[in-house]
């Protein structure tokens, strides 16, 4: 019965506070219907009109990252003040980036629409939330808009692959994904590399993959559940912008030159945010100094 209570016990800690990240998601959504109906607000999700509401979401969402993650922001500096494509690691639970977009907002009053996987929009009872906070599917023209309308956009090439099946060695799962690159040069718009320290030691997934691997490729829905939640540190480095190249006129983009460009574009980016990675991560990440770095104070 001890053995039993203790493994059960240990089960509950393990997924506990991913469930409990879920909650607050929901939560917030909810949140956000309650000041949608008691100020019978009909405005664009996207008006300055939800910023009070944002404002309370992000407050309490930042309290969260400072209390359990002691989390940090560094190289805001680096984000233009136009438009411009944010491209960064997907953690097994992005909670990091949620983070990220609520400091930024507190800080800069300053959105950042995100590109997410097709399956977030097929989840019950988070529409509002989706669209007050600007996350749309991805598709290139919702991009082009965006970016001529002066927002910055954010998107991970790795997605709900690199969430599932990257691990503490950090690798890039981006596959052939070129897409962001072809937007930014369409858009003539910087890419901004982005990393979060510590976030696979903050949450993980299990080893075993081969299952469900096939189950996904075949879905392309997450069954495989993360666990952890442990209060590592986070430090969410955003790296310097990668320009647009301004000698490539409108005409010069023809099929072969595009190409050419597009993978460059790619390229210059996976080496940019594996850059980071380099820099601010130990490989293989460890949970033990992961936990340590929340009395580290060299980094303030």
């Amino acid at each position: 019965v001890v053995i039993a209570s203790l493994t059960m016990s240990a089960i509950l800690v393990f997924f506990i506070v991913p469930l409990t990240i879920l909650f607050f998601i929901y939560l917030s959504n909810i949140l956000l219907v309650i000041y949608q109906r008691n100020g019978d607000v009909k405005a664009d999700p996207l008006s300055d009109v939800w910023d009070s509401a944002r404002k309370t979401i992000a407050s309490f969402w930042d309290i969260y990252a400072r209390i359990w993650h002691g989390y940090e922001l560094h190289g805001v500096e680096n984000l233009p003040e136009g438009p411009g494509i944010l491209v960064y690691y997907h953690g097994a639970i992005p909670v990091d980036y949620l983070y990220f977009l609520s400091r930024l907002f507190l800080w800069k009053k300053r959105l950042c629409l995100s590109v997410a996987d097709h399956f977030v929009f097929r989840l019950p009872g988070l529409k509002l939330l989706l669209e007050v906070t600007g996350v749309m599917p991805g598709r290139r023209e919702e991009c082009l808009i965006a970016l001529k309308n002066g927002h910055l956009v954010s998107i991970s090439p790795g997605g709900v692959r690199e969430a599932l099946f990257s691990d503490e060695s950090y690798q890039l799962m981006w596959g052939n994904r070129k897409g962001f690159a072809q937007v930014a040069l369409d858009a003539k718009v910087p890419i901004i590399p982005m990393y979060t320290q510590n976030v696979r030691e903050g949450y993980r997934m299990f080893k075993e993959r081969r299952f469900f691997r096939q189950l996904y490729e075949s879905t392309r829905l997450p069954f495989t559940p993360p666990y952890g939640g442990l209060p590592v540190k986070f430090r969410t480095y955003i790296g310097e912008p990668i320009p647009y190249d301004p000698n490539i006129t409108t005409e010069e983009l023809v099929e072969k030159v595009i190409c050419k460009g597009n993978f460059l574009f790619s390229f210059q980016t996976k080496t940019a945010v594996q850059a980071l990675i380099s820099k601010h991560q130990t490989i293989p990440g460890s949970i033990w100094k992961a936990l340590l770095e929340r009395f580290d104070k060299r980094h303030k």
